[in-house]
């Protein structure tokens, strides 16, 4: 049996249906739409990250739906990515291409296996470095640096969440 592969050319001609696409290594991945609860998590973050971004001149946030094109069969839509001063030309009118200097992703049922296995991978893979984990169930922000777990934030205390100084944020208002 012989696979097919996918490629960016095939992904783009894919319908606006309200359903998610990926490409991960030219083989297509589908996920719904996001939940409400999903988007006032990501709402909150966005704000927050991008207030402290915008503050302190440190590139730019910007959230999903935004393609991240990794190569010809690999292209991603990662929930929230920033991208430091060094990879704002990164930014294309086809999307993000080549890897964010952080991928935040906010995990769903849908979507954790997804998000914390392949997804995962990939964005090591293709040179991603920062990734921060966002877990609705155990209301915690998990962050990753390269392939290492380096800090599980919670609660209502502000944490300063690598790769950021100062960032302050309260991990438990992001489900308010």
């Amino acid at each position: 049996m012989t696979r097919i592969v996918l490629t960016y050319e095939d992904y783009a001609a894919l319908p606006n249906d309200g359903k998610r696409y990926e490409l991960h290594e030219g083989a297509l991945s589908v996920t719904p739409a996001p939940s409400p609860q999903h988007q006032i998590v990501l709402a909150n973050l966005f704000t927050h990250l991008n207030a402290h971004v915008r503050r302190h001149r440190l590139g730019r946030v910007l959230f999903s739906p935004l393609d991240v094109i990794f190569n010809n069969i690999t292209v991603l839509q990662p929930d929230i990515v920033w991208l430091d001063p060094s990879r704002l030309q990164a930014i294309s009118r086809r999307g993000i291409e080549g890897p964010p200097s952080l991928v935040i992703e906010a995990l769903s049922p849908s979507t954790a296996r997804i998000d914390r296995v392949d997804k995962r991978a990939l964005y090591l893979r293709y040179g991603v470095t920062w990734l921060w984990l966002v877990d609705s169930d155990t209301r915690t922000l998990e962050v990753y640096h390269d392939d290492e777990r380096v800090l599980v934030a919670s609660g209502p205390e502000p944490a300063d969440l690598p790769p950021f100084e100062q960032l302050g944020l309260v991990v438990e208002s992001l489900w308010d």
